[in-house]
């Protein structure tokens, strides 16, 4: 039998990374981190990047425009009443002469405000009782999802209307009102997705290893498993921030929500579809231009992280 000489020479290139080489080009495999590489492909869709931009423009606009026109939101100039727009009001006045443009501009502000509140709520309750459940055992799971079930079977919309006319007073709803109202029933979707993830990743090698060590539940969950599930969690709150918008935007229309002379979008809808009527349509053009601009660009930039935090789709 013939014997294996350690001694014998042994190419270096054995144990040394395999490289390939073709006319004089080395092909290298790039390194780059999971982040870079979700903004990457982020930036390559362009309708995502699109909806970026209008944000930034229009949360620059809603703090920064009523400093241009010098103007409080309500300030009234019976004089100046229903006049178009023009260079000294961009957007024209209102019925009681005040600023159109310094309203659309705090109205920009408080819709967006109620929407990052309302966000904000469902995270930290989603995210806490989604990782509970996730992590508990089969019963107190059950029971956990059966109760956020009940809860979501409630029309989202007729438990925000109960709720904000219940809290209201003779001023209307206060926004932190709209925001309670709004986040009644809109932490579930979260909760779900979580309970999901968590299911899903806990029987992970890493999460395994980390509880044969001694970790407890929620280290594990801390740590390992909700650090995973920021990608979904971030579509998620980028689809919140519109619904909650939108529903706000609805309630103030109707009357239940803020109350002029607060200059919600919704507010300065309604206060447009009363002089319409009388042919006068930018005073309801522009508030549901600028509600349609912010359901448009947070839908198309959830859409854009979703896919770039797909890793189905990575190049």
């Amino acid at each position: 039998m013939e014997q294996y000489n350690m001694n014998s020479s042994i190419p270096s290139s054995m144990f040394e990374p395999a490289k390939r080489e073709q006319d004089g080009d080395k092909i290298t495999r790039p390194t780059i981190g999971y982040w870079a590489d979700v903004f990457r492909r982020l930036r390559q869709n362009k309708l995502a990047m699109t909806g970026l931009v209008l944000i930034i423009i229009m949360v620059i606009l809603a703090f920064v425009g009523p400093m241009i026109t010098g103007t409080d939101y309500a300030t009234t100039d019976l004089p100046n009443m229903n006049q178009n727009p023009s260079s000294k009001s961009f957007f024209g006045t209102d019925i009681l002469g005040r600023d159109l443009f310094t309203r659309v501009c705090y109205g920009i502000r408080y819709s967006i405000l109620i929407g990052v509140l309302a966000a904000a709520f469902d995270f930290f309750v989603g995210v806490t009782y989604g990782g509970i459940a996730g992590m508990a055992g089969s019963k107190l799971d059950t029971l956990m999802m059966r109760i956020a079930e009940i809860v979501y079977a409630i029309p989202y919309m007729l438990i925000v209307i109960l709720i904000s006319v219940t809290l209201s007073n003779e001023q209307g709803a206060s926004l932190l009102t709209l925001v309670l109202a709004m986040s009644i029933t809109g932490w579930v979707p979260m909760a779900i997705m979580v309970r999901g993830q968590v299911l899903q990743l806990r029987e992970h090698e890493y999460a395994l290893a980390s509880q044969s060590l001694g970790a407890d539940k929620g280290y594990i969950l801390r740590k390992h498993i909700l650090p995973n599930t920021l990608g979904p969690i971030l579509v998620n709150i980028t689809l919140t921030v519109p619904r909650a918008i939108f529903a706000e935007a609805t309630l103030s229309f109707m009357s239940l929500g803020l109350q002029p002379p607060q200059p919600s979008l919704g507010v300065l809808s309604n206060d447009g579809l009363e002089v319409m009527g009388a042919g006068i349509f930018y005073q309801i053009f522009f508030p549901a231009l600028f509600i349609s601009l912010i359901m448009f660009s947070f839908n198309v930039l959830g859409d854009g992280l979703r896919d770039a935090l797909d890793p189905r789709l990575r190049k």
